[in-house]
């Protein structure tokens, strides 16, 4: 089986009665607490020793060279074929407290060499409990280094925990501050980017029609000389189709030429091949006829090797003229005369000498002729040249005209493109201005709406405060006082029935001054006119937002805690509001308030426009 074993190597230094070192190696095992094995070597003993296992080593440096050796075992522990070994070995089929081996080995293929063998004893009760003594000892002070260091780290984390909730608050209060920083600054500057973006959409139009005229221009010029160039480009390529086709059907003309040579030259080869057996058939038979036939067959040698050159220059060339064809015709004769002298031969072998002599004549003429050829071929050879050289230039700048044509093509199509892009975009710009148009005229109906609105309301405003001067004497003996502004208006509205004097929103103010009530249960009686508001008919304007307030029909008493209209708090005075001119933060529609308004009440065009000023909290 195999375990991990911990070694710990001691040097142990004894001065009573005479000073010795003795080395004290302990084996145990972390899981097995009663897994204890002990040696102690004095020098004596390793002198023993080194002398039976062959050591080379003092007692001073044996030591460091076994921590080495462990080393070693250690880093090879991982490997499948380790090359050192640590090997525990009892002579017991089980570790249960018997003598134990130690042995230090390194694994070769050859042979397995044993470094260093230790004997060890198994541990004794005394010497358990004296172990697992102190391994409670160590594991007490562990414990409490961790508890002291768990102290430590828990007040350092409170006093980090404190110090960053301090600098959260602090920094949420900097959040809220530049919050709201940032809110003014954000409306500050999309006021500045609504101006820019008018003023920028002004310039865009103008130098969008520019450009459109310009584009125009360009576009017609373009159009233009792209025709032209296409005219002529269809006017070369017209012409070069005509010459590409004959050069073709020149080209078809030579090929066939080509084969019916190479198949005659063929057949000929075919012959050449009969006639050499037919001379070595002479050969063995006539034998005076030797010297004539060795002549005979240098000479079909040579004719051999001139057909195979004349073979490799016909594969090159493309045409031929008409002086090849005579000379085919001189060789189909002179086949005839060859098989016709073959016949002869076969039947008249005395004969041999007489046509031998007559096939030498004939093959020099064939040798002239074939001199002749070359000639030819070669004039030929150069004329093709000249000719390719022609066509391959002739390909070459109808390639490049190929391609200017489908760059032109390219460009035409990528202008298109961004022309139809250009239009698409105008029309974009087109309903964007029908639409800022339609908006414009509308808020300018609005406007005047409301400037009729406002006109009419000052008006009411000022008939009810001529009615408040003429009813001033029953509001006294009902205990109310009214503050009356700069403008002859009641800054400070009474109330009759429960005797309050608190600044109030303009809309409470404004229902309450031309409300008609006729108090049923209280004495005072009041004149007034009465407007009934729709919540749905209340437009806010652009620049401030509108708030909707519940309109109050009479007031309540106040000790019975019933709320005038409007909660406790919009009746507070504020230190910091800010007094309204006329009614321009809601705006009502006159049209729709015609209907609910008394005959009276109808505002004239010709009435003259008072302004109010009322408290407004902020």
């Amino acid at each position: 089986r195999r375990l991990n074993v911990r070694v710990n190597v001691e040097l142990l230094s004894i001065s009573n009665p005479v000073h010795k070192k003795d080395l004290a190696v302990r084996l145990t095992d972390d899981t097995d607490p009663f897994f204890l094995y002990n040696l102690v070597i004095s020098e004596e003993d390793f002198q023993s020793l080194k002398s039976q296992q062959g050591l080379l080593v003092d007692f001073s440096a044996f030591p460091q060279k076994f921590i080495d050796l462990l080393q070693q075992c250690i880093q090879e522990q991982d490997k499948d074929v380790p090359r050192f070994l640590l090997q525990l070995v009892s002579s017991a089929p089980a570790l249960d407290h018997t003598p134990v081996s130690l042995n230090v080995v390194e694994t070769n293929p050859f042979k397995h060499l044993t470094h260093l063998s230790l004997k060890f004893l198994p541990g004794t009760d005394a010497e358990i409990k004296k172990f697992l003594a102190n391994c409670l000892k160590c594991l007490k002070e562990d414990k409490m280094m961790l508890e002291e260091k768990l102290k430590k780290t828990e007040e350092d984390l409170t006093r980090q925990l404190s110090y960053t909730q301090q600098s959260l608050a602090e920094k949420s209060r900097e959040l809220d501050k530049m919050k709201n920083e940032w809110t003014s600054y954000t409306t500050a500057l999309s006021n500045k980017h609504s101006q820019e973006l008018t003023s920028e959409k002004e310039r865009a139009l103008q130098a969008q029609t520019q450009y459109q005229q310009q584009h125009e221009q360009q576009k017609k010029e373009l159009e233009n000389l792209h025709q032209k160039s296409i005219q002529q480009l269809q006017n070369r390529l017209s012409e070069l189709e005509v010459i590409n086709k004959d050069l073709t059907e020149r080209r078809y003309k030579g090929d066939s030429t080509v084969r019916e040579l190479k198949a005659k030259l063929s057949g000929l080869e075919d012959e050449c091949q009969r006639a050499k057996q037919e001379v070595l058939s002479l050969r063995r038979e006539n034998t005076t006829l030797d010297a004539e036939c060795h002549e005979k067959e240098k000479l079909i040698n040579q004719l051999q090797t001139r057909v195979a050159v004349l073979e490799q220059e016909i594969k090159d060339k493309d045409q031929l003229v008409t002086r090849t064809k005579e000379v085919l015709d001189a060789t189909q004769e002179q086949k005839v005369i060859l098989e016709e002298s073959t016949e002869e031969k076969q039947r008249h072998i005395e004969k041999l000498e007489t046509t031998i002599k007559s096939l030498s004549a004939e093959l020099l003429k064939a040798n002239e002729i074939i001199k002749k050829l070359q000639g030819d071929l070669k004039t030929l050879m150069s004329k093709l040249k000249l000719k390719n050289t022609v066509t391959i230039q002739q390909e070459k700048l109808l390639a490049e005209k190929e391609e200017k044509l489908q760059k032109e093509q390219r460009e035409s199509q990528e202008m298109g493109q961004s022309l139809r892009v250009k239009e698409q975009e105008v029309c974009k710009l087109q309903e964007q201005l029908e639409s800022t148009i339609q908006k414009l005229e509308e808020s300018k109906q609005l406007l005047k709406t409301n400037e009729n609105v406002i006109t009419w309301l000052n008006r009411q405003l000022s008939e009810v405060q001529m009615a408040k001067k003429l009813d001033s004497p029953a509001s006294a003996h009902a205990g109310g006082r009214a503050a009356v502004s700069p403008l002859s208006m009641p800054d400070r509205p009474s109330f009759h029935t429960s005797g309050i004097s608190h600044p109030i929103s303009p809309l409470y103010a404004f229902q309450n001054f031309l409300e008609p009530i006729h108090s049923k249960h209280g004495n005072s009686q009041s004149l007034s006119l009465q407007v009934q508001l729709n919540s749905q008919l209340l437009k806010p304007s652009r620049c401030s937002d509108a708030h909707t307030v519940p309109a109050a029909g009479h007031a309540a008493n106040k000790e019975n805690g019933d709320q005038l209209g409007l909660e406790s708090k919009y009746f507070k005075k504020k230190d910091d509001s800010i007094p309204l001119r006329g009614l321009s933060q809601n705006t009502l529609n006159s049209e729709y308030l015609r209907p609910y308004l008394p005959a009276k009440a109808q505002p004239s065009p010709k009435a003259a426009a008072t302004p109010a000023s009322a408290y407004f909290p902020g």
